[in-house]
């Protein structure tokens, strides 16, 4: 694995909300009640369904050929997955719906995630952008700080009092530090997508001209 040190502008905004994200303790910024973190969690939500969708028809995996077209449909099942995740499966917004049936729509969502690694091209193309890839150093780290972070919070571990000081709050900074693992996995996956679109394009104009 290769890694990138270019610092992109988006990294750098996202770091620097990293660090002003417990002051929204220290500013009584508003809760509304649960509001505020409700509308969080939905605009995760929709950053997730978005990511998913771009990613499938910015990249046309369907049309690629046999290892790419496999990753990608792989990929765009994982951010569907998280999308599901993020909602509960849906239960966040149709509670009265007895929970086997979120239960079964959890495993329609996590069963191609797991099954497509059955893939021999699968396996193939992980390993060789395993090999060949450069992954951007800032956006990984923006993906384990937010993932540590959040985790440290809703687990009350010991990292969390650095970064939460009123338990009012726990919901919120909770949420608040999964927006850098959700863009940071996006901005990992994107310039490994801007790559294989080129090249895709350029395969696709030889294939014409021949």
């Amino acid at each position: 694995m290769k890694f990138d040190f270019q610092l992109p502008v988006s990294a750098l905004v996202l770091m620097i909300c990293c660090l002003l994200f417990p002051f929204l303790q220290n500013i009584s910024f508003p809760l509304f009640d649960g509001m505020t973190v409700t509308a969080v969690e939905s605009v995760q939500a929709l950053l997730l369904l978005f990511f998913g969708v771009f990613s499938f028809f910015y990249l046309r995996p369907l049309e690629m050929e046999d290892g790419k077209k496999q990753f990608w449909l792989w990929a765009v099942a994982w951010w569907l997955l998280l999308f599901g995740r993020s909602i509960s499966w849906g239960r966040d917004y149709f509670p009265d719906i007895p929970k086997p049936y979120f239960r079964m729509i959890s495993v329609l969502m996590i069963a191609p995630v797991v099954f497509m690694l059955f893939s021999p091209h699968l396996r193939a193309e992980i390993a060789h952008k395993f090999k060949t890839v450069h992954l951007s150093f800032w956006a990984v780290l923006l993906v384990v700080v937010g993932l540590v972070v959040s985790d440290a919070v809703e687990h009350s571990r010991y990292l969390a009092p650095f970064f939460l000081h009123d338990m009012m709050y726990k919901d919120l900074i909770e949420e608040v530090y999964e927006f850098p693992l959700i863009i940071g996995l996006f901005l990992v996956a994107y310039p490994i997508m801007q790559q294989d679109h080129v090249f895709d394009e350029l395969h696709s104009l030889q294939f014409y001209k021949e």
